[in-house]
């Protein structure tokens, strides 16, 4: 495995005195964006491809480990055949093409949802990308593919259950922190924010069990128009909140 070169994106430390570990996006609006300006929807997607890179530079120079991309859901598959065929070719060229760009950004590229649902040509380019950048450090790249919450947390009961039956646990003893090792994100930390482009303000089967104490934030941009000036707006927004966590502030935490 090569090692990470030097990045092309230069880090600057951050100024804000708070920001989150873990940014989640769900990027939307790829396809209104397209039809808005006469063009096919899969245009948009490619448009968007682009606001990805954004992203991550946003990410990287605001000091963010850790960056989920609800990238394909689940849900996707019931969209038209061409339409699918259309986002995993892009998929497809973008894990072939740019994954050593992220990698020359020192970015660990990593993966949660069905991938056994994608063709095997596709799942052997998934497996390339995130061996190629396993030791990168700077930030870490979730993205969401043929991703569902609730399917994740369906799964985690159902191996739990299993694992009940063969006497491994005991299933009245576990915790929360238990039951979270069964879910694919139990490598890496609960969302401190969560984003959604497009005005439109639900979390569509995203990460529903890590969102419990995540801050939110609609934006009304496009996703294909998310650049890093809008990154760093939301981490100025993030940087104002007061994270309470349930409880109530003291008097003096409150001057």
């Amino acid at each position: 495995m090569s090692s990470p070169r030097s990045s092309s994106v230069a880090t600057a430390e951050p100024e804000l005195a708070i920001v989150p570990r873990h940014v989640a996006v769900i990027m939307d609006g790829n396809g209104r964006w397209a039809r808005a300006r006469g063009k096919s929807v899969i245009a948009g997607h490619r448009a968007g491809a682009e606001a990805v890179r954004r992203c991550v530079k946003g990410a990287i120079l605001s000091g963010v480990r850790y960056l989920t991309l609800y990238a394909f859901s689940s849900e996707n598959w019931q969209r038209t055949a061409e339409e699918v065929a259309d986002l995993t070719s892009l998929l497809r060229f973008y894990l072939r093409h740019k994954v050593a760009e992220l990698h020359e950004q020192n970015v660990r590229l990593t993966f949660i949802g069905d991938l056994s649902r994608f063709d095997s040509g596709l799942r052997g380019e998934i497996e390339r990308a995130g061996k190629l950048t396993a030791q990168n450090t700077r930030l870490t790249l979730v993205l969401a593919l043929s991703y569902g919450a609730r399917d994740d947390m369906l799964r985690a009961a159902q191996n739990i259950a299993l694992a009940a039956r063969d006497g491994e646990i005991d299933p009245t003893m576990m915790s929360e922190q238990d039951f979270g090792r069964y879910l694919q994100t139990s490598p890496f930390p609960d969302p401190d924010l969560i984003v959604r482009t497009s005005g439109e303000r639900r979390l569509s089967n995203f990460l529903l069990w890590e969102s419990a104490y995540a801050e939110l934030s609609f934006l009304d941009v496009m996703w294909p128009d998310f650049d890093e000036t809008h990154f760093a707006a939301l981490m100025a927004d993030f940087s104002r909140r007061e994270r309470r966590f349930g409880k109530r502030l003291t008097m003096d935490s409150a001057l």
